[in-house]
């Protein structure tokens, strides 16, 4: 009953309309406001500021520059080994394994379709079935900004409007398709493991999606926004391994698509496994394994 009552005081929520109220609140450099709002969701949280490049709380000009602080340089080494996949964010799994006949795994019997998740385009989910797929959900007291699990260069970003439902286990468990209904921006990447997806979904009272190359993710109106980067010279965007590609002003989830036959998860990773940036947390398959396990037609 109780997760019911939450599920439905979202539906009837404003969510837009309050997700904007808190974006402003976010931004405001009142001391008073900005001090009190921070030292509050630090307690609350448990944030670890000691991992900060900047540790004094009331050195952040707002909510949003604290939300989305930066490490010191040291704080997320990266995996050694060159074929390890890294975590792009701090965080925990919710899901990861196999897509399967075009769809992902949400929790307990919920699923949502491959193309409905980046966009509705067939043509574009075609190289990720049967591939794989890692949901990573970001807490409040988690370090907000995503970095690039391998070197890709980037090919084409949609921006995909739609509902903004939290995002935790109680409505993965309740909500139909909630990764694939909630707003969210799609980045297509080609990588020496094929195209990879790095959806950044948007949920109740996040303020933003901010990309390394265009900022914030706001079109106006609300319409589905697509950009190709692999068009123009002038547009040659490559990030390496480890490095930024986006945050969240206040926090969502990241989910990661690679096509079959390249990569497999580490065995020691299932739902609710802790995360955090720049730790592996896959690998890549040898060359032999895909010539046995040729790409499905």
């Amino acid at each position: 009953m109780k997760d019911k009552l939450f599920i439905l005081l979202q539906q009837l929520a404003p969510q837009h309309c309050l997700s904007r109220l808190v974006g402003r609140l976010a931004e405001c450099r009142d001391p008073w406001v900005k001090n009190t709002f921070i030292r509050w969701f630090a307690k609350r949280y448990g944030v670890d500021m000691q991992e900060a490049e900047i540790e004094e709380l009331r050195a952040y000009e707002n909510f949003n520059a604290f939300f989305t602080r930066k490490l010191k340089p040291d704080a997320r080494p990266l995996a050694s080994s060159p074929d390890s996949i890294l975590s792009p964010a701090d965080g925990a799994i919710s899901q990861l394994g196999d897509i399967e006949h075009g769809r992902i795994f949400q929790a307990k019997g919920r699923g949502y379709g491959l193309s409905t998740l980046l966009g509705g385009d067939i043509d574009l989910a075609e190289p990720f079935k049967n591939g794989k797929f890692a949901t990573i959900y970001l807490s409040p007291k988690d370090y907000h900004r995503v970095h690039m699990p391998v070197d890709g260069k980037l090919r084409e970003t949609i921006y995909v409007p739609g509902d903004l439902y939290s995002v935790n286990q109680t409505t993965a468990a309740n909500v139909d398709q909630l990764f694939a209904r909630n707003e969210r921006l799609v980045a297509i990447f080609d990588t020496e493991y094929g195209p990879m997806a790095m959806v950044l979904v948007g949920a109740m009272i996040v303020a933003g999606i901010e990309t390394v190359w265009a900022g914030q993710v706001a079109p106006v109106p609300r319409q589905p926004v697509r950009h190709r980067f692999d068009a123009r010279p002038d547009q040659d965007i490559r990030l390496s391994r480890g490095e930024e590609m986006g945050r969240f002003k206040l926090g969502s989830t990241v989910i990661l698509l690679f096509g079959p036959d390249v990569m497999r998860w580490s065995e020691s990773l299932g739902a609710e496994s802790p995360l955090r940036q720049g730790e592996a947390m896959g690998t890549r398959l040898p060359a032999a394994a895909h010539e046995e396990n040729p790409k499905d037609e």
